[in-house]
């Protein structure tokens, strides 16, 4: 029976979905294990000096007369985070171009769940703090870490339907835009100095132009995103979303002619045949070498540059940009006893991901599919969208990120951290659970 079209764009987007799942995958794991050596260092009284040592040792850069001086720990929540910010950006960019967000129709579920799950931690955090000095917190259950929620479902391989992971990768990258968003405008990291602000719109107009023109080189965007980068830094508004205007201007497409570049690739597919020499290795053909090296060359100018960086950058923000990011911010000391009050802080965040996430991603979806604005993903059930709502719970990364700058007071920040990571915890073996449970039926189907 012939494959048809249909399906093997099936199998392109199961492969190419599995891989990105593969590597989410992983990188939750290592994020995980790097909380907790952070956690253990800052609860042992001889590895302390570990959790010292990215606030208390400075790095500088001197250019001349020009000097940036910051601890290893703003270096990292200010520096290689906008590089995380900026690959999420090219993520959403990707999304609402080619991917699921591409139409309202596949985006309109993943953006109403989303919504939801984070209307309803705000509110619930919210009604738990209103009037304490913790209630500017809000915004710390609203996101979704997507390192965290892949891996949790990679633990039940293919038990889980496709359509469900690509809703749940979906919805995390609208959560991580509304996070963004709350970000830039509730939570500035000092006082907006607007001739900086004003400098770095220039530095953005720059960029667009270079956009427009189709430059395709990356030094004329790193240039200038490292000078965008000092500015946002200086303006008060967080570094980081420096990351994020940058990968709005990286260009999506590129000169080259499709006909063009199809006839040319054959023209060196059928020289590359011509000059084979059967029981001669490739690697000591130099006619062949030549062709590699010009087809390379071909494909380097036919892929838009945004696909150069996302490529280019994910690995490190997944292996090490997180990573380190759990290492730099997890570092608690639990000094706390059973006999101690939870402070409103900590059931806000908790009741927040743990009941606030799952209701408002499952609410919102289930308006969404009565009103027939959307429907369910292919495959699932609503017990199987409750449990995804479930995992959509876990909050990290982007939750500690925002705990850091909602607070001034260090003992609320602790206190954040702390709710931040047990809940994410329970969320993460709940939400297991469930999910295991909810999607055994399509196993048993199978057998």
């Amino acid at each position: 029976m012939p494959t048809t079209r249909f399906e093997i764009t099936r199998r392109q987007i199961r492969s190419s979905f599995s891989h990105f799942v593969h590597n989410e995958a992983i990188g939750g794991i290592i994020l995980l294990c790097c909380a907790v050596i952070a956690l253990v260092c800052a609860n042992t009284s001889a590895l302390t000096g570990f959790t010292r040592f990215w606030t208390d040792t400075n790095a500088s850069i001197h250019l001349g007369t020009f000097s940036l001086d910051m601890s290893l720990e703003q270096w990292v929540n200010d520096g290689l985070m906008a590089v995380f910010f900026f690959v999420v950006g090219l993520e959403i960019k990707r999304e609402m171009m080619v991917g699921e967000l591409k139409s309202f129709k596949h985006s309109a579920l993943p953006i109403l769940a989303a919504l939801g799950g984070m209307i309803f931690p705000a509110l619930i955090y919210t009604i738990f703090n209103y009037g304490t000095p913790t209630s500017n917190g809000w915004g710390i259950p609203m996101a979704t870490d997507i390192a965290f929620a892949i891996g949790i479902l990679s633990l039940l391989g293919n038990r889980v339907p496709l359509g469900l992971k690509v809703f749940l990768t979906a919805l995390a990258i609208v959560d991580d835009l509304g996070s963004i968003v709350v970000l830039a405008i509730f939570y500035p990291s000092h006082a907006l100095h607007f001739d900086m602000l004003g400098y770095a719109l220039l530095v953005v107009a720059v960029l667009l132009v270079f956009n427009k023109m189709k430059v395709n080189r990356i030094l004329f965007y790193i240039i200038p995103g490292i000078a965008l980068w000092y500015f946002v830094l200086q303006s008060g508004v967080h570094a980081t979303i420096a990351g994020v205007l940058l990968a709005l201007t990286i260009p999506s497409s590129t000169k080259i002619n499709e006909v063009q570049f199809m006839v040319s690739i054959k023209h060196l597919l059928d020289k590359f045949k011509l000059n084979s020499q059967r029981g001669i290795d490739v690697l000591a053909n130099p006619q062949q070498q030549e062709v590699i090296h010009n087809m390379s060359t071909e494909i380097r100018h036919v892929e838009p540059l945004m696909h150069t960086f996302e490529a280019a950058l994910h690995p490190w923000v997944t292996f090490f940009i997180m990573p380190v990011f759990a290492l730099v911010n997890s570092g608690v000391a639990l000094n706390f006893s059973a006999a101690d009050s939870i402070p409103p802080v900590a059931v806000g965040i908790f009741f927040g991901l743990f009941i606030g996430k799952p209701v408002g991603i499952f609410l919102f979806s289930l308006l969404s599919c009565l009103f027939k604005i959307a429907e369910l993903p292919a495959g699932s059930n609503w017990k199987q969208l409750w449990a995804i709502g479930m995992i959509g719970g876990i909050g990290f990364t982007m939750s500690i990120f925002i705990d850091s700058l909602a607070f001034t007071d260090q003992s609320a920040i602790d206190m954040g951290k702390i709710a931040i990571i047990l809940t994410s915890v329970v969320v993460s073996v709940v939400g297991l659970i469930v999910v295991s449970l909810t999607c055994r039926k399509r196993i048993s189907n199978k057998q």
